[in-house]
Protein backbone atom coordinates (compact mmCIF):
# COMPACT_ATOMS: atom_id res chain seq x y z
CA UNK A 1 0.00 0.00 0.00
CA UNK A 2 1.04 3.41 -0.78
CA UNK A 3 1.51 5.38 2.42
CA UNK A 4 2.28 8.54 0.30
CA UNK A 5 -0.64 11.26 0.07
CA UNK A 6 -1.10 11.90 -3.70
CA UNK A 7 -0.96 15.50 -5.14
CA UNK A 8 -4.28 16.54 -6.28
CA UNK A 9 -4.70 17.65 -9.89
CA UNK A 10 -5.30 20.98 -10.86
CA UNK A 11 -6.66 23.05 -13.47
CA UNK A 12 -5.02 26.54 -13.08
CA UNK A 13 -1.53 25.55 -12.22
CA UNK A 14 0.52 25.47 -8.63
CA UNK A 15 0.77 28.49 -6.72
CA UNK A 16 3.87 29.82 -4.80
CA UNK A 17 3.54 32.58 -2.18
CA UNK A 18 5.75 35.41 -2.74
CA UNK A 19 6.96 38.17 -0.04
CA UNK A 20 5.97 41.43 -0.68
CA UNK A 21 9.74 42.73 -0.70
CA UNK A 22 10.42 40.40 -3.91
CA UNK A 23 7.38 41.62 -5.90
CA UNK A 24 9.95 44.47 -6.47
CA UNK A 25 11.65 44.24 -10.25
CA UNK A 26 14.73 42.80 -9.65
CA UNK A 27 18.24 44.67 -11.82
CA UNK A 28 21.70 44.65 -11.69
CA UNK A 29 23.43 48.00 -11.40
CA UNK A 30 23.88 47.98 -15.37
CA UNK A 31 20.41 47.51 -15.30
CA UNK A 32 18.67 49.87 -12.62
CA UNK A 33 21.04 52.94 -13.80
CA UNK A 34 19.67 52.44 -17.56
CA UNK A 35 16.14 52.83 -15.93
CA UNK A 36 17.20 55.55 -13.77
CA UNK A 37 18.97 57.24 -17.12
CA UNK A 38 16.18 56.68 -19.35
CA UNK A 39 13.52 58.47 -16.91
CA UNK A 40 15.24 61.61 -16.26
CA UNK A 41 16.09 61.89 -20.10
CA UNK A 42 12.68 61.69 -20.80
CA UNK A 43 11.73 64.59 -17.92
CA UNK A 44 14.42 66.86 -19.20
CA UNK A 45 15.41 69.63 -16.97
CA UNK A 46 12.18 69.98 -15.55
CA UNK A 47 13.01 69.57 -11.55
CA UNK A 48 9.35 69.30 -10.58
CA UNK A 49 9.13 66.33 -13.13
CA UNK A 50 12.34 64.94 -11.92
CA UNK A 51 11.36 64.58 -8.21
CA UNK A 52 8.00 63.03 -9.68
CA UNK A 53 9.38 60.51 -11.27
CA UNK A 54 11.98 59.46 -8.78
CA UNK A 55 9.17 59.58 -6.23
CA UNK A 56 7.36 56.98 -8.64
CA UNK A 57 10.00 54.47 -9.63
CA UNK A 58 10.77 54.12 -6.17
CA UNK A 59 7.49 51.95 -6.35
CA UNK A 60 9.08 49.55 -8.63
CA UNK A 61 13.08 50.07 -8.48
CA UNK A 62 15.01 48.37 -5.26
CA UNK A 63 16.53 52.23 -4.44
CA UNK A 64 17.58 50.45 -1.08
CA UNK A 65 20.23 47.88 -3.22
CA UNK A 66 20.83 50.68 -5.17
CA UNK A 67 21.69 53.97 -3.53
CA UNK A 68 24.52 54.64 -4.27
CA UNK A 69 23.98 54.01 -8.27
CA UNK A 70 20.96 56.50 -8.10
CA UNK A 71 22.69 59.00 -6.03
CA UNK A 72 25.88 58.70 -8.93
CA UNK A 73 23.43 59.38 -11.77
CA UNK A 74 21.51 62.45 -9.67
CA UNK A 75 25.32 64.07 -9.28
CA UNK A 76 27.39 62.96 -11.54
CA UNK A 77 25.44 61.69 -14.82
CA UNK A 78 26.42 57.95 -14.41
CA UNK A 79 27.76 55.65 -12.45
CA UNK A 80 31.33 56.63 -10.68
CA UNK A 81 34.67 54.56 -10.98
CA UNK A 82 37.02 54.97 -8.35
CA UNK A 83 38.21 58.01 -7.84
CA UNK A 84 35.75 60.18 -9.38
CA UNK A 85 35.85 59.19 -13.18
CA UNK A 86 32.51 58.11 -15.09
CA UNK A 87 32.96 54.53 -16.52
CA UNK A 88 33.34 55.03 -20.65
CA UNK A 89 30.66 52.06 -21.34
CA UNK A 90 28.00 53.28 -19.24
CA UNK A 91 25.26 55.17 -20.26
CA UNK A 92 24.97 58.71 -18.75
CA UNK A 93 22.59 61.96 -18.24
CA UNK A 94 22.74 65.76 -18.56
CA UNK A 95 19.98 65.58 -16.33
CA UNK A 96 22.53 65.84 -12.96
CA UNK A 97 23.85 68.39 -11.11
CA UNK A 98 27.60 68.45 -12.52
CA UNK A 99 25.73 69.40 -15.75
CA UNK A 100 23.78 71.89 -14.94
CA UNK A 101 24.14 75.95 -14.30
CA UNK A 102 27.07 76.86 -11.68
CA UNK A 103 24.67 78.95 -9.58
CA UNK A 104 23.11 79.07 -6.17
CA UNK A 105 19.73 79.03 -7.08
CA UNK A 106 19.95 75.98 -9.43
CA UNK A 107 21.92 74.21 -6.57
CA UNK A 108 18.82 75.19 -4.50
CA UNK A 109 16.37 73.55 -6.77
CA UNK A 110 18.70 70.31 -6.94
CA UNK A 111 18.66 70.79 -3.05
CA UNK A 112 15.03 70.41 -3.07
CA UNK A 113 14.61 67.32 -5.75
CA UNK A 114 16.92 65.09 -2.76
CA UNK A 115 15.15 66.33 0.35
CA UNK A 116 11.84 65.09 -1.70
CA UNK A 117 13.42 61.50 -2.48
CA UNK A 118 14.61 61.34 0.94
CA UNK A 119 11.87 62.65 2.96
CA UNK A 120 9.58 59.56 1.10
CA UNK A 121 11.73 57.35 1.42
CA UNK A 122 13.43 57.59 4.93
CA UNK A 123 15.60 54.58 4.50
CA UNK A 124 18.04 56.43 1.92
CA UNK A 125 19.29 59.14 4.64
CA UNK A 126 22.20 56.88 5.45
CA UNK A 127 23.05 55.67 2.07
CA UNK A 128 22.81 59.46 0.74
CA UNK A 129 25.42 60.46 4.01
CA UNK A 130 27.64 57.75 3.00
CA UNK A 131 27.31 59.17 -0.94
CA UNK A 132 28.45 62.42 0.13
CA UNK A 133 31.36 61.67 2.27
CA UNK A 134 32.67 59.28 -0.92
CA UNK A 135 32.19 62.56 -3.61
CA UNK A 136 34.50 64.70 -1.29
CA UNK A 137 36.82 61.78 -1.14
CA UNK A 138 37.08 62.52 -4.97
CA UNK A 139 36.92 66.01 -5.25
CA UNK A 140 40.24 65.83 -7.22
CA UNK A 141 38.78 63.61 -9.83
CA UNK A 142 36.26 66.62 -10.57
CA UNK A 143 36.25 69.51 -12.15
CA UNK A 144 36.53 72.71 -10.56
CA UNK A 145 33.32 73.57 -11.93
CA UNK A 146 31.85 70.54 -10.88
CA UNK A 147 33.29 71.02 -7.11
CA UNK A 148 32.29 74.55 -6.86
CA UNK A 149 28.60 72.78 -7.80
CA UNK A 150 28.63 70.35 -4.89
CA UNK A 151 29.91 72.60 -2.76
CA UNK A 152 26.89 74.91 -3.02
CA UNK A 153 24.52 71.67 -2.99
CA UNK A 154 26.18 70.57 0.23
CA UNK A 155 25.73 73.85 1.67
CA UNK A 156 22.69 74.19 1.05
CA UNK A 157 21.52 70.38 2.04
CA UNK A 158 23.77 71.11 5.47
CA UNK A 159 21.56 74.64 5.70
CA UNK A 160 17.91 72.80 5.85
CA UNK A 161 19.33 69.55 7.61
CA UNK A 162 18.85 66.90 5.11
CA UNK A 163 23.08 66.54 5.86
CA UNK A 164 24.64 66.44 8.69
CA UNK A 165 27.78 68.45 9.41
CA UNK A 166 30.15 65.26 10.38
CA UNK A 167 30.33 64.68 6.27
CA UNK A 168 33.16 67.36 6.32
CA UNK A 169 35.35 65.15 7.69
CA UNK A 170 36.27 63.86 4.40
CA UNK A 171 37.74 67.56 4.11
CA UNK A 172 40.51 66.55 6.15
CA UNK A 173 42.45 64.05 4.07
CA UNK A 174 45.98 63.97 3.55
CA UNK A 175 45.86 64.53 -0.07
CA UNK A 176 42.68 67.26 -0.38
CA UNK A 177 44.33 69.54 2.41
CA UNK A 178 47.87 69.19 1.25
CA UNK A 179 47.06 70.58 -2.76
CA UNK A 180 44.36 73.23 -1.42
CA UNK A 181 41.01 71.38 -2.51
CA UNK A 182 39.68 71.10 0.72
CA UNK A 183 39.95 75.12 1.27
CA UNK A 184 38.73 75.66 -1.78
CA UNK A 185 35.56 73.62 -1.29
CA UNK A 186 34.93 75.22 2.12
CA UNK A 187 34.83 78.48 0.81
CA UNK A 188 32.18 77.83 -1.55
CA UNK A 189 30.23 75.72 0.88
CA UNK A 190 30.19 78.12 3.93
CA UNK A 191 29.12 80.42 1.54
CA UNK A 192 26.05 78.87 0.34
CA UNK A 193 25.66 77.62 4.13
CA UNK A 194 26.01 80.99 5.84
CA UNK A 195 23.42 82.49 3.04
CA UNK A 196 20.97 80.26 3.90
CA UNK A 197 21.09 80.45 7.24
CA UNK A 198 23.69 82.90 9.33
CA UNK A 199 27.11 82.19 11.16
CA UNK A 200 25.11 81.01 14.63
CA UNK A 201 22.91 78.63 12.84
CA UNK A 202 26.36 76.80 11.25
CA UNK A 203 28.44 77.10 14.39
CA UNK A 204 26.19 75.22 16.56
CA UNK A 205 25.57 72.67 13.89
CA UNK A 206 29.93 72.16 14.26
CA UNK A 207 29.08 72.31 17.90
CA UNK A 208 27.31 69.18 18.09
CA UNK A 209 29.66 67.33 16.25
CA UNK A 210 33.00 68.38 17.56
CA UNK A 211 34.45 70.14 14.53
CA UNK A 212 33.76 73.88 15.71
CA UNK A 213 37.52 73.78 16.70
CA UNK A 214 38.97 71.43 14.00
CA UNK A 215 38.43 73.88 11.00
CA UNK A 216 42.14 75.23 10.45
CA UNK A 217 42.65 71.66 9.60
CA UNK A 218 41.43 72.70 6.04
CA UNK A 219 45.24 73.70 5.95
CA UNK A 220 48.10 72.25 6.15
CA UNK A 221 50.09 71.86 9.24
CA UNK A 222 52.98 74.19 8.52
CA UNK A 223 49.90 77.38 7.85
CA UNK A 224 47.15 76.01 10.52
CA UNK A 225 47.08 79.36 12.61
CA UNK A 226 44.41 81.96 13.33
CA UNK A 227 46.55 84.69 11.07
CA UNK A 228 46.26 82.23 8.02
CA UNK A 229 43.06 81.18 8.22
CA UNK A 230 41.61 84.42 9.24
CA UNK A 231 43.74 86.13 5.94
CA UNK A 232 42.22 83.41 3.47
CA UNK A 233 38.46 82.90 4.34
CA UNK A 234 38.26 87.37 4.57
CA UNK A 235 39.62 88.05 1.01
CA UNK A 236 37.22 85.06 -0.17
CA UNK A 237 34.39 87.07 1.24
CA UNK A 238 33.94 85.07 4.88
CA UNK A 239 34.82 88.05 7.23
CA UNK A 240 31.95 86.45 9.69
CA UNK A 241 33.42 82.87 9.60
CA UNK A 242 37.24 84.05 9.97
CA UNK A 243 36.28 86.17 12.97
CA UNK A 244 34.17 83.07 14.62
CA UNK A 245 37.60 81.18 14.12
CA UNK A 246 39.45 83.55 16.08
CA UNK A 247 37.15 83.42 19.04
CA UNK A 248 36.90 80.14 19.39
CA UNK A 249 40.93 80.30 19.22
CA UNK A 250 41.20 82.75 22.17
CA UNK A 251 38.28 81.20 24.06
CA UNK A 252 40.28 77.92 23.85
CA UNK A 253 43.51 79.25 24.12
CA UNK A 254 42.42 81.00 27.59
CA UNK A 255 40.51 77.64 29.19
CA UNK A 256 43.88 75.87 28.21
CA UNK A 257 45.78 78.75 30.11
CA UNK A 258 43.64 78.65 33.11
CA UNK A 259 43.76 74.45 33.03
CA UNK A 260 47.47 74.48 32.68
CA UNK A 261 47.80 77.34 35.36
CA UNK A 262 45.85 75.39 38.21
CA UNK A 263 47.80 72.27 37.43
CA UNK A 264 51.11 74.24 37.79
CA UNK A 265 49.61 75.87 41.07
CA UNK A 266 48.51 72.68 42.47
CA UNK A 267 52.09 71.15 41.95
CA UNK A 268 53.49 73.70 43.88
CA UNK A 269 56.09 75.09 40.52
CA UNK A 270 58.30 77.85 41.30
CA UNK A 271 56.71 81.15 40.60
CA UNK A 272 59.13 82.23 37.88
CA UNK A 273 58.50 78.87 35.64
CA UNK A 274 54.65 79.64 35.80
CA UNK A 275 55.51 83.64 34.91
CA UNK A 276 57.85 82.57 31.94
CA UNK A 277 54.67 79.81 30.67
CA UNK A 278 51.80 82.36 31.21
CA UNK A 279 53.89 85.35 29.14
CA UNK A 280 54.70 82.80 26.47
CA UNK A 281 51.05 81.99 26.15
CA UNK A 282 49.71 85.75 26.54
CA UNK A 283 52.21 86.26 23.26
CA UNK A 284 51.14 83.64 21.62
CA UNK A 285 47.76 83.89 21.59
CA UNK A 286 47.31 87.82 21.67
CA UNK A 287 46.19 88.05 25.24
CA UNK A 288 45.71 91.00 26.96
CA UNK A 289 47.01 91.75 30.42
CA UNK A 290 43.56 92.70 31.95
CA UNK A 291 42.38 89.40 30.78
CA UNK A 292 45.15 87.37 31.82
CA UNK A 293 45.13 89.11 35.61
CA UNK A 294 42.01 87.31 35.84
CA UNK A 295 42.93 84.40 34.73
CA UNK A 296 45.28 84.32 36.79
CA UNK A 297 42.87 85.40 39.77
CA UNK A 298 40.28 82.66 39.40
CA UNK A 299 43.34 80.11 39.13
CA UNK A 300 44.84 81.42 42.46
CA UNK A 301 41.25 81.18 43.97
CA UNK A 302 40.38 78.28 42.81
CA UNK A 303 43.60 76.21 44.44
CA UNK A 304 42.25 77.14 48.29
CA UNK A 305 39.29 75.01 50.00
CA UNK A 306 37.52 78.53 51.94
CA UNK A 307 36.60 77.98 55.55
CA UNK A 308 33.23 77.71 56.34
CA UNK A 309 33.24 80.40 59.11
CA UNK A 310 32.49 83.76 57.58
CA UNK A 311 34.46 85.90 59.82
CA UNK A 312 37.87 83.70 59.18
CA UNK A 313 37.39 83.96 55.75
CA UNK A 314 38.79 88.07 55.17
CA UNK A 315 41.83 86.17 57.31
CA UNK A 316 42.41 83.75 55.48
CA UNK A 317 41.89 85.24 51.60
CA UNK A 318 44.86 88.08 52.73
CA UNK A 319 46.81 85.45 53.87
CA UNK A 320 46.46 83.38 50.28
CA UNK A 321 46.96 86.83 48.28
CA UNK A 322 49.97 87.48 49.73
CA UNK A 323 51.83 84.10 49.28
CA UNK A 324 50.43 84.67 45.38
CA UNK A 325 51.23 88.24 45.43
CA UNK A 326 54.73 88.18 43.41
CA UNK A 327 52.78 86.35 40.60
CA UNK A 328 49.68 89.08 40.62
CA UNK A 329 52.68 91.00 40.73
CA UNK A 330 54.03 90.13 37.42
CA UNK A 331 50.48 90.75 35.50
CA UNK A 332 49.98 94.03 36.44
CA UNK A 333 51.94 96.78 35.03
CA UNK A 334 49.62 98.72 33.65
CA UNK A 335 47.97 101.16 35.96
CA UNK A 336 44.41 99.73 35.74
CA UNK A 337 43.93 96.40 35.71
CA UNK A 338 39.89 96.43 36.32
CA UNK A 339 37.97 99.29 35.20
CA UNK A 340 35.12 100.72 37.33
CA UNK A 341 32.16 98.57 35.06
CA UNK A 342 33.17 95.57 36.34
CA UNK A 343 33.49 95.89 39.92
CA UNK A 344 30.92 97.89 40.22
CA UNK A 345 28.51 95.27 38.62
CA UNK A 346 30.46 92.68 41.07
CA UNK A 347 29.48 94.07 44.03
CA UNK A 348 25.84 94.75 42.75
CA UNK A 349 25.03 90.76 41.19
CA UNK A 350 28.14 88.98 40.22
CA UNK A 351 28.54 86.76 42.60
CA UNK A 352 27.80 83.61 44.74
CA UNK A 353 26.74 84.57 48.39
CA UNK A 354 28.92 81.79 49.84
CA UNK A 355 31.88 83.41 51.69
CA UNK A 356 31.90 86.36 50.06
CA UNK A 357 29.48 88.74 52.45
CA UNK A 358 32.75 89.87 54.39
CA UNK A 359 34.09 90.88 51.01
CA UNK A 360 31.03 93.00 50.03
CA UNK A 361 31.20 94.80 53.70
CA UNK A 362 34.90 95.81 53.36
CA UNK A 363 34.47 96.87 49.84
CA UNK A 364 31.48 98.78 50.78
CA UNK A 365 33.38 102.48 51.23
CA UNK A 366 35.38 101.72 47.96
CA UNK A 367 32.69 101.07 46.18
CA UNK A 368 31.28 104.49 47.27
CA UNK A 369 34.17 106.14 46.07
CA UNK A 370 33.92 104.59 43.05
CA UNK A 371 30.51 105.59 42.57
CA UNK A 372 31.25 109.51 43.72
CA UNK A 373 34.25 109.78 41.77
CA UNK A 374 31.93 108.74 38.34
CA UNK A 375 29.43 111.14 38.74
CA UNK A 376 31.74 113.75 39.50
CA UNK A 377 33.65 113.27 36.39
CA UNK A 378 30.06 113.01 34.73
CA UNK A 379 29.51 116.52 36.03
CA UNK A 380 32.25 118.11 34.83
CA UNK A 381 32.31 116.78 31.26
CA UNK A 382 28.58 118.27 31.66
CA UNK A 383 30.02 121.72 32.51
CA UNK A 384 32.79 121.67 29.89
CA UNK A 385 29.95 121.20 27.48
Amino acid sequence: MNNQKQQKPTLSGQRFKTRKRDEKERFDPTQFQDCIIQGLTETGTDLEAVAKFLDASGAKLDYRRYAETLFDILVAGGMLAPGGTLADDMMRTDVCVFAAQEDLETMQAFAQVFNKLIRRYKYLEKGFEDEVKKLLLFLKGFSESERNKLAMLTGVLLANGTLNASILNSLYNENLVKEGVSAAFAVKLFKSWINEKDIHAVAASLRKVSMDNRLMELFPANKQSVEHFTKYFTEAGLKELSEYVRNQQTIGARKELQKELQEQMSRGDPFKDIILYVKEEMKKNNIPEPVVIGIVWSSVMSTVEWNKKEELVAEQAIKHLKQYSPLLAAFTTQAEVLSEEPILKWYKDAHVAKGKSVFLEQMKKFVEWLKNAEEESESEAEEGD
